[in-house]
């Protein structure tokens, strides 16, 4: 066993620092979403509730319809992610493996689309969709946000396919395989932990995202949940108590599903790791 150094106790230290700095806003949220204004007013925000008060969180649910907005949220980052992630194969796969002309500035075109802010797009997207009949429909962010994400999915399978064995694919080949049995028969199982990961970061991200879905889905029964909070706190109708249990309400889908997809997300970390 190996005696610990000074600068592994430090490290040891900064984790549990950052550790507490995380997981102080979540116990904040936590503690406040079951208190009562009265109970807030008396012990502060860092006190723990004298008695379990769920009037906030049931305000809060019925108020915003808060199962329809989860249904909007899944809607639209599943289908981003599925959309995103077959999308981003296909171009990897043309431009990681299939070496077409002029690789390095299509990738390049491809990272430069992710590094262009999202309020730059706004009003050019706004134009484009109210001509074609899409504003405040959730398949205009749908559609907005699989670009996006195919973009940084393109530009990363793009890397890991252009190291792909060629002695693998040139087996392939020799056995009878076409372009089409090549992509999914051999490099799709190889590379399924990458793709899960981008699968799950894909959902998460786009879950997340406000501004865009903010500016287009105008009408009440197509938001999504961080819009439909952020759009209550800003009628400043809701208290502190209130106001935290819809941050909680928030959270719980998306902690929901990283618990769920955790042992995924490592086995496709340490198999990226791995190879």
């Amino acid at each position: 066993m190996t005696r610990k150094t000074g600068v592994d106790w430090l490290m040891l230290a900064f984790a549990i620092v950052a550790a507490i700095l995380i997981a102080a806003p979540f116990y904040l949220i936590l503690i406040n979403s079951f208190k009562s204004p009265a109970d807030y007013s008396t012990g502060g925000p860092l006190a723990l509730p004298s008695a379990i008060y769920l009037d906030g969180i049931a305000a809060f649910w019925e108020r915003v319809n808060f199962p329809q907005k989860v249904w909007n949220s899944v809607f639209i980052s599943g289908t981003v992610a599925i959309l995103a992630v077959l999308i981003s194969v296909l171009n990897a796969f043309a431009i990681g493996i299939g070496r077409i002309r002029g690789r390095s500035w299509i990738v390049l075109l491809f990272l430069l689309a992710n590094l262009l802010p999202q309020e730059a797009l706004l009003y050019p997207l706004y134009y484009m969709f109210r001509e074609v009949g899409l504003y405040n429909n959730v398949w205009s962010v749908i559609i907005v946000f699989t670009v996006i994400q195919a973009a940084f999915g393109t530009y990363l399978l793009s890397a890991v396919y252009g190291t792909f064995p060629k002695e693998v694919l040139e087996a392939a080949a020799i056995d009878g395989a076409t372009r089409w049995q090549i992509l999914w028969r051999v490099i799709f199982p190889i590379s399924r932990p990458t793709l899960s990961v981008l699968l799950i970061f894909f959902f998460i991200w786009t879950w997340n995202e406000f501004l865009i879905p903010l500016t287009f889905l105008v009408s009440n029964e197509n938001q999504t949940v961080p819009v439909a909070i952020s759009l209550l706190q800003g009628e400043r109708l809701m208290d502190v108590t209130t106001t935290s249990a819809s941050a909680l309400l928030g959270l719980i889908p998306t902690l929901l599903f990283f618990l769920i997809f955790q042992r995924t997300l490592t086995r496709g970390i340490t198999a990226g790791a791995v190879k």
